[in-house]
């Protein structure tokens, strides 16, 4: 076979087929017309490989083959696509699927910590269980205070970024069992209560709530958030509707074990605004404001990124082709 003749006869189809791999959008008529040029060409390097396998032409043919089935079978997206795609899309979506369950936790956190701030500072025998006057009044004084700043900040930033980031996951990847959530939540609301109480009853509520507010807005938020999810996905072992109990489970813990990974990085702006912001000589409303501003930060991404990709139907899961094939039901 004469292959300059050969590549001068068939020149024009392959053009046309990497022309029509180029495009970004092609018509009905344009895809049954690049599958008919795809199998002519793969005919066509079949026929050359018969003759010179080694040949340039055969390794031209292969490439704009390559090209072309990329094209028609799709690519996976690459690295920055995907963090985009997480970030924009995926997390938000997730976020706003446990809105009000956030709410929700945050409202009965806040009533629980009210309440054993409540019984500590006005019950004598608990002030007594809790150490001795001196120990008291040392603490109210100035370790509660000193607590922010008796490390280096970058140390104890880390240190309280990977507890709080642990704690979360724990939430998500527990929630299952019904169980685990309940025990964080009362375990910490009974912590922040009985200190808060403690303060109160040395006089020293303000300073409470100077210090634990600038990063407690955005820390106990997201502790909330991921006793969200976990609740969601254990509920979606209890309820799961029309779906089996496996699919459920499946779906809903792919889609909020996003939020654990998403609170990451919000966990690590905690730790810095706890680390940096909370011991610093700031006056009290900056301090204040950072905290607030973090977390308003926080409630737009969710509401408006969140919103638009539930609108589009994201709900933080994998696509369909990387969460794979479910049975159907009725």
């Amino acid at each position: 076979m004469d292959l300059d003749a050969f590549v001068a006869v068939h020149q024009a189809d392959w053009q046309r087929l990497d022309r029509l791999s180029a495009r970004r959008r092609l018509t009905g008529r344009e895809v049954d017309e690049f599958l008919v040029l795809y199998e002519r060409v793969s005919t066509h390097l079949s026929m050359v490989r018969s003759v010179e396998p080694e040949a340039v032409v055969s390794a031209d043919l292969s490439a704009r083959l390559s090209k072309a089935r990329t094209r028609f079978t799709g690519a996976r997206s690459g690295f920055l696509e995907d963090v985009a795609q997480f970030f924009v899309v995926s997390l938000p979506a997730a976020l706003y699927r446990i809105r009000v369950a956030t709410v929700v936790v945050g409202v009965l956190f806040c009533a629980a910590a009210l309440a054993f701030g409540v019984w500590a500072g006005s019950s004598p025998d608990v002030m007594r269980a809790m150490g001795s006057d001196e120990d008291l009044q040392a603490y109210t004084q100035h370790r509660f205070v000193d607590y922010y700043s008796e490390n280096p900040a970058a140390s104890f930033a880390g240190a309280v970024w990977t507890n709080n980031a642990l704690i979360a996951a724990l939430c998500v990847a527990f929630g299952i069992t019904g169980l685990y959530v309940p025990y964080v939540l009362f375990q910490n609301a009974a912590g922040i209560g009985m200190a808060g109480g403690l303060m109160a009853a040395h006089g020293e509520l303000d300073t409470f709530f100077l210090y634990i507010l600038p990063h407690g807005f955005m820390e106990l938020t997201s502790v909330f958030i991921a006793a969200a999810a976990g609740l969601r996905i254990f509920w979606a072992w209890v309820a799961p509707g029309r779906r089996t109990r496996v699919a459920a489970l499946a779906s809903e813990g792919r889609a909020l074990m996003t939020v654990a990974l998403g609170l990451v990085p919000v966990l690590l702006v905690s730790g810095v605004v706890e680390a940096y912001v909370t011991p610093s000589p700031l006056p009290h409303w900056a301090r204040l404001g950072i905290g607030l501003g973090v977390l308003a930060a926080y409630w737009a991404y969710t509401l408006v990124l969140g919103s638009r990709a539930a609108s589009g139907g994201a709900t933080g899961d994998l696509d369909p082709y990387d969460a794979g094939a479910t049975a159907p039901v009725a």
